[in-house]
């Protein structure tokens, strides 16, 4: 019996993948997280704990833990109380957590739920990144650097247990049924913004798949970095066309103020890091790990999308709200135009 500890599991990717693992009856998992779970977690127990304190040492001694599994790292700020919040789940968490985990005789695996994000996003950016490749621009702040930060310290823990598998899975941004999500709330504004001469391109990563390969990882042995996404890549104004979304081109400059007024209204937290995505796209390569665990997404980055739309309701913006977006906008933006191509 290998007991598995996943941290993060209120988290809806965390409790999907924790379900999956507790269905194997070799298998005890044991959920943490600083908050009870909102889903189902099925057979898997859970343990109110909190990463960033020593208490989780107690915990993965308590319960024997093999095999860690980290998917504590949050992407928005605005989820979590702001900026200094979400770096100390994400950086010091993780630092509390390799601690624990160094001083654990029984560890002997550990996955972490990387991100596509540690790539950045700019204009000199390749046409997909491999795993050996580093961000064409400096990470100052933001998710991107938390990931980075991340990375290293998962690394220097790999050199000081060298007898432990340590896995970190890039995974690319989540789309399909159920996900809620900066990109998903931005593609479900009623009219969207764009910024003007850009297309950016995209590639998600279906929730059932970014499961698939968690346990991929977890029942074999592939150390390493590997990134995870769909093979097929859509551009922005594809996305929308296949949505049906009107949209409005916004001058690049104007794109911060674009989503201060968005955060206002309470629509979404668009970061200047999120703007450069929407504004240049980012993709992976993801072939290493395809050959090394033999596995492919049974998604592609339209299959999830579509899957996404399919389960959409009414867009997250009311008409009212909406309206206030764009009459915001059109008085304080010059060189916008509404598009429905």
């Amino acid at each position: 019996m290998t007991t598995v500890m996943i941290t993060g599991v209120s988290r809806d990717l965390a409790a999907r993948f924790a379900r999956s693992q507790a269905a194997d009856a070799d298998v005890t998992v044991v959920g943490v997280d600083v908050v009870p779970p909102r889903h189902d977690l099925g057979r898997a127990s859970f343990v109110r704990a909190d990463i960033r304190a020593p208490i989780i040492a107690k915990v993965i001694a308590a319960h024997e833990v093999e095999v860690v599994v980290h998917m504590a790292v949050l992407a928005s700020p605005g989820r979590v109380g702001g900026r200094s919040s979400m770096k100390e789940i994400n950086v010091i968490g993780t630092m509390q957590l390799l601690a624990a985990c160094q001083q654990a005789s029984s560890v002997r695996k550990l996955v972490v739920q990387g991100s596509v994000s540690v790539y950045g996003s700019s204009p000199r950016d390749p046409a997909r990144f491999t795993e050996g490749m580093g961000p064409r621009t400096t990470l100052r702040s933001g998710f991107g650097k938390d990931s980075a930060e991340v990375e290293s310290y998962v690394r220097g823990y790999a050199r000081r247990r060298e007898d432990d598998i340590v896995t970190t899975l890039r995974l690319a941004p989540l789309m399909g049924a159920g996900v809620d999500s900066t990109i998903t709330s931005y593609l479900a504004l009623p009219v969207v913004p764009k910024v003007a001469g850009f297309d950016a391109r995209l590639q998600f990563l279906h929730p059932a798949d970014a499961v698939e390969a968690l346990l991929t990882v977890t029942r074999s042995d592939l150390p390493g970095t590997y990134n995870v996404g769909a093979d097929d890549v859509l551009l922005l104004s594809q996305v929308l066309r296949r949505l049906g979304r009107p949209w409005v081109e916004v001058p690049r400059p104007a794109g911060p103020l674009l989503a201060g007024l968005a955060r206002r209204i309470g629509f979404t937290d668009i970061s200047d890091e999120q703007l450069d995505v929407l504004t240049y796209g980012r993709v992976m390569d993801c072939s290493r790990f395809a050959e090394a665990a033999d596995w492919r997404p049974s998604y592609g980055s339209v299959e999830a999308l579509t899957d996404w739309a399919q389960a959409l309701g009414p867009g997250l913006l009311g008409p009212e709200r909406a309206d206030g977006l764009l009459d915001a906008a059109a008085g304080l933006l010059t060189g916008g135009r509404a598009d429905g191509r």
